[in-house]
């Protein structure tokens, strides 16, 4: 996948392409990911993706924005899996954002990604003050000579797939019914970094994530497996959030104490998967109330992982 920050200056080989925010990469988008595989190759071309960054109500509503279920690393590493040509992610800003629905189609779509084909959502708008609708996309299609097509929403049940509803789900958490509309374990990538050793002191030593500047949609202590560069996944148990009873006015940590596990992991790029939920964060009266609540919770998350075992 060629990964590109903006888009070409130039008009490019003809494409077709989708676009959208893709926070969480769910299973609604890689519907979408489906259909635009199928049209590049019925058609014969590259197939590209558009997203943007920030997230367009980070920029209007910064202090109102939603927390991200992906970094843009992490969003980037999914729709990479997706066998996607293209990848181009528009930064989002007051000259973006400014741009008439027209502009946005004629110069960006047609002259410089030179589009043959174009994937929406059926709630998809553009352009400034979201002017810009599937009726405009139609008129200009017409125009311009290129095909356009709307995806319907994905349902779930009763419910319709969005990053709305999985944000809902990972708040209350619920991270197995968050999983199946991801379509895979809800999960946070980083390097690991040195922590404080306390842990480690108490016979639980973490594998540690700084998570700076990033807002998570949900906190606690969970059940978690951990992939590192060898792609082996190991067990844990995994605290993410401030560590309210280790420090005050903590930064963000995920912290994962693998079971039986005794490697170096400093420095790998690893992925966390939170598989399911215990228990929020809280403070303890003393130390000793603290790691009898540690060891109850690997406990719980080693006989979480021997009730998994017996599923499978």
């Amino acid at each position: 996948m060629h990964l590109h920050f903006g888009v070409p200056a130039h008009p490019a080989a003809p494409i077709a392409l989708t676009i959208g925010n893709f926070d969480g990469v769910h299973c609604g988008h890689r519907t979408m990911l489906a259909r635009l595989r199928d049209a590049g190759k019925k058609l014969g071309l590259p197939i590209g993706v558009m997203s943007f960054e920030p997230h367009p109500r980070e920029f209007f509503r910064p202090g109102d924005a939603p927390a991200r279920l992906t970094s843009l690393r992490e969003k980037v590493e999914l729709l990479s899996e997706e066998g996607i040509d293209h990848l181009y992610i528009c930064h989002f800003n007051a000259r973006f954002a400014a741009q008439t629905p027209e502009a946005f189609v004629d110069e960006l779509l047609c002259l410089q990604l030179n589009i043959r084909w174009l994937l929406v959502g059926d709630d998809f708008r553009f352009g400034a003050k979201r002017a810009g609708d599937f009726v405009l996309l139609q008129k200009k299609a017409k125009q311009h000579g290129f095909a356009v097509e709307s995806q319907t929403t994905v349902i779930d049940g009763e419910d319709r797939i969005s990053s709305s509803l999985i944000r809902e789900l990972l708040a209350q958490g619920k991270m197995e019914d968050a999983s199946r509309l991801l379509g895979q374990p809800w999960h946070i990538s980083g390097r690991v970094a040195h922590g404080d050793q306390v842990g480690r002191l108490w016979g639980f030593p973490t594998a540690n994530l700084p998570l700076p500047r990033r807002r998570m949609p949900v906190t606690g202590i969970f059940a978690a497996q951990l992939k590192g560069q060898d792609g082996i996944r190991r067990n844990g148990v995994a605290s993410l959030g401030t560590r309210p009873a280790v420090k005050e006015q903590g930064m963000q940590l995920l912290e994962t104490h693998l079971f039986d596990f005794s490697g170096e992991l400093y420095g790998q790029r690893v992925r966390v998967e939170l598989l399911h939920k215990f228990r929020d964060e809280t403070s303890f009266k003393n130390v000793d109330a603290l790691r009898d609540q540690i060891e109850l919770d690997a406990q719980n998350a080693r006989t979480f992982f021997a009730q998994l075992a017996l599923k499978a």
